[in-house]
């Protein structure tokens, strides 16, 4: 009984010096140690932060050399080269897109075509606006090859697009003084694609809401199938859920009518 004592004895002290020979390994309590972060489970609210943000629709504007989100915008960044031959290629670096047009009713207007650095800004989550802000001459949305869209005036003071319209390539586009090439009626080289077609998506205006063909369902859309602001709202393919779209049609004011229908972002070079 004493020897079995004994034994336990010598047991339980040999145990106590293994315990307290790494002391100062075991002297770090939890508080003391430095967390792993994890940034991707970090809580940041970034409103840079476009990863949760779905741009699939907006990528379809495969004119853009970028396209990112920032705050409470979709910002597209183009360089305004139409993808596609021009008679206004004439005479610059870009002359080996040169195309002739001989329409006898084309003028060829004394401007030629430029690149530049255009950064335009779409409503993330464009909403109807309360006061319809009318469209200026410039600028007023991006097709998904990056011209840009203008109005239905050829100048100050609304002056139709009676005498200009002449000056039209055969993809219905030309540029402007400082060379900016745009569209004032329908992109036919875009509505001519088969990836594209007639009823398609063709871009955005300013105010965030979707361009489509000159066709819905089959049929041509006219301006009385429209509201005041040249567009209607129902479900697209892009918007399976329905959104406010705008329609190009062939009579005046052909893109958009009596101003935005949203409030429109910002369009600078």
């Amino acid at each position: 009984m004493k020897k079995a004592y004994l034994v336990t004895l010598l047991l339980c002290t040999f145990l106590m010096n293994c315990s307290t020979s790494d002391e100062d390994d075991s002297n770090v309590t939890p508080q003391d140690e430095t967390p792993t972060v994890d940034d991707d489970t970090s809580n940041d609210d970034s409103s840079d932060d476009d990863s949760s943000v779905d741009l699939s629709v907006y990528k379809k504007i495969y004119g853009a050399s970028d396209i990112y989100v920032e705050g409470d915008f979709v910002v597209i960044e183009v360089d305004g080269l139409p993808d596609h031959g021009s008679p206004y290629y004439q005479d610059t670096e870009w002359s080996s897109r040169y195309e002739a047009y001989n329409s006898n009713d084309f003028h060829l207007n004394p401007n030629r075509i430029s690149s530049f650095d255009r950064v335009v800004k779409l409503p993330l989550n464009p909403q109807e606006a309360t006061n319809h802000q009318p469209t200026s001459l410039g600028t007023m949305g991006i097709a998904v090859n990056g011209v840009s869209f203008y109005n239905q005036y050829a100048g100050p003071n609304n002056q139709p697009l009676t005498d200009e319209i002449f000056s039209f390539d055969q993809y219905n586009g030309h540029p402007q003084r400082s060379g900016e090439y745009h569209y004032h009626l329908e992109p036919v080289y875009l509505t001519s694609q088969d990836t594209i077609g007639s009823e398609g998506l063709l871009g955005f205006l300013l105010d965030g809401f979707p361009v489509y063909g000159p066709r819905e369902n089959g049929v041509a859309v006219t301006n009385d199938d429209l509201d005041d602001y040249h567009g209607h709202s129902h479900a697209t393919e892009d918007y399976p859920d329905g959104t406010y779209h705008y329609h190009i049609t062939a009579e005046d004011p052909y893109i958009n009518g009596n101003g935005y229908y949203g409030t429109p972002g910002t369009s600078t070079n």
